[in-house]
């Protein structure tokens, strides 16, 4: 049974992850138990678990979040043995290194980062990235032949494995990469047209800059361009006006010079 901490704890991830899903998971706890959590991560692109769906189970001591979970992998991934407990730094294996601070989602964060590894481990499994991604195409069928994985995402039951790690994983990466768009001393990072189109939905203040030129890099351009014909012109009239400048001086000094001569002939003369 959970304690009041724990909880507390769980209930208040639970609505975290709900509200902001990180990339690739999905994790729930049962709606008998708040202790145990089941998970499905999605094979990030360009690694041997791409378009795989990997169901998985995390078993929180009444203690959470002092002491960490027991994290199995149930779905076969060809990384790790099926509901066998995985040794992490952040799972039951490794009381001493766990940090109460760390949340489902670091441990589901982590388990991703630690999967796309290969990094030898107590429930590790090595086979091939052909074999790995065959397990990948066949991880679709594998979960929905699992009754209690349809029973605890029936909203998964209909979605197709390759397609499940497009709409949402896509928008939260694109996020980010939108709102590393920075503009300094007159220089646009590249930016591509996706994460452009992210940052007018996302940004109101800054909806009427990209709207206006559909591209950042052109309004930039242009504008280091009328900053540069500015300054020539500020330049050319100042150089002109020194050029007046010093005729003024010249003629100044000559009228000066023959005054001068008229006085003083006048004075020797007398």
């Amino acid at each position: 049974m959970a304690s009041r901490a724990a909880f507390k704890r769980l209930n208040k991830e639970y609505l975290a992850i709900q509200a902001n899903p990180p990339p690739f998971i999905t994790a729930k706890p049962l709606e008998s138990n708040i202790l145990e959590w089941h998970y499905v991560l999605r094979g990030p692109p360009d690694t041997p678990y791409e378009g795989g769906e990997y169901h998985g189970r995390l078993r929180f001591p009444s203690e959470y979040p002092y002491k960490p979970p027991a994290i199995q992998m149930i779905t076969p991934s060809g990384r790790f043995q099926t509901n066998t407990n995985i040794c992490m730094s952040m799972s039951n294996y490794h009381p001493n290194t766990w940090n109460p601070a760390w949340s489902v989602a670091t441990i589901l964060n982590g388990m991703l980062s630690f999967m796309v590894e290969e990094e030898v481990t107590t429930g590790s499994i090595r086979i091939s990235n052909a074999d790995r991604k065959s397990l990948a195409r066949k991880s679709f069928a594998f979960n929905r032949a699992n009754k209690l994985f349809c029973d605890i995402f029936p909203e998964l039951r209909t979605v197709n494995s390759a397609a499940a790690t497009t709409a949402a994983d896509t928008s939260a990466v694109q996020k980010v990469a939108a709102d590393d768009v920075n503009v300094k001393d007159g220089a646009q990072t590249s930016v591509p047209s996706t994460p452009k189109l992210v940052q007018r939905q996302s940004r109101n203040g800054q909806t009427r800059q990209v709207a206006a030129t559909g591209s950042s890099t052109r309004a930039t351009n242009a504008g280091v361009a009328h900053n540069n014909g500015t300054g020539t012109g500020a330049t050319a009239a100042a150089a002109q006006l020194t050029g007046m400048s010093r005729k003024w001086i010249v003629l100044f000094v000559f009228l000066a010079y023959l005054f001068a001569s008229k006085v003083l002939s006048r004075i020797l003369s007398a």
